[in-house]
């Protein structure tokens, strides 16, 4: 059975903390199919997200991804979604994934993820002299974000991604079996 069946399964977290790589291990798990929110945009705009970035600045991106996030959580068809680091930012967003989706924040430590993104140049908000800083401030700013929206948390610790993606996985058929023994117990409390 498929984890919470009436909704999506959206992966939340700081660039690089491993959310498109872990959200394909899970829709493969359970058969589902995987966007990467990211590369939804990119085919959307036409071009990179740093390109666009440049051209046109972050509040015309959060705009674009605004429209993204909305339509791929109103699709009917149930899939894991990894999000963009930064779609939390807007509070529509926020809401919609609530609505619409079991959100899990894969926490990671900035340092580790300053480790894995080093020599990165695709992620236009780490393009800074002091990429490591700016993790750091990220982490700060949308932590409690992710944190608002998350049914779970799953701190990575440097973790392979493959043993995260279990951890996940053992962590959502844990949620699973649970929420479908409360469900037994409310429908014999009614009998």
């Amino acid at each position: 059975m498929i984890f919470f069946t009436d909704k999506h399964i959206a992966l939340v977290g700081l660039p690089g903390s491993g959310k498109s790589t872990i959200g394909r291990q899970l829709a493969r798990r359970w058969s589902l199919p995987f966007i990467d929110a990211d590369a939804v945009i990119e085919q959307r705009l036409g071009s990179s997200i740093r390109d666009f970035f440049a051209q046109h600045g972050e509040e015309s991106f959060r705009d674009v991804e605004q429209q993204v996030i909305a339509g791929l959580l109103g699709d009917k068809r149930q899939m894991v979604i990894a999000t963009g680091g930064g779609a939390v930012l807007r509070p529509a967003n926020r809401a919609e994934l609530g609505a619409h989706a079991f959100v899990v924040y894969l926490s990671a430590a900035p340092e580790e993820i300053a480790k894995r993104l080093h020599g990165d140049t695709q992620r236009p908000l780490l393009q800074v002299h002091n990429p490591m800083q700016r993790l750091l401030d990220l982490h700060a700013q949308r932590g409690p974000l992710y944190e608002e929206v998350a049914g779970l948390v799953v701190n990575e610790a440097g973790r392979p991604a493959v043993q995260v993606a279990q951890n996940v996985l053992q962590q959502l058929e844990r949620l699973q079996k649970q929420s479908e023994a409360d469900g037994a117990r409310h429908a014999n409390k009614e009998n």
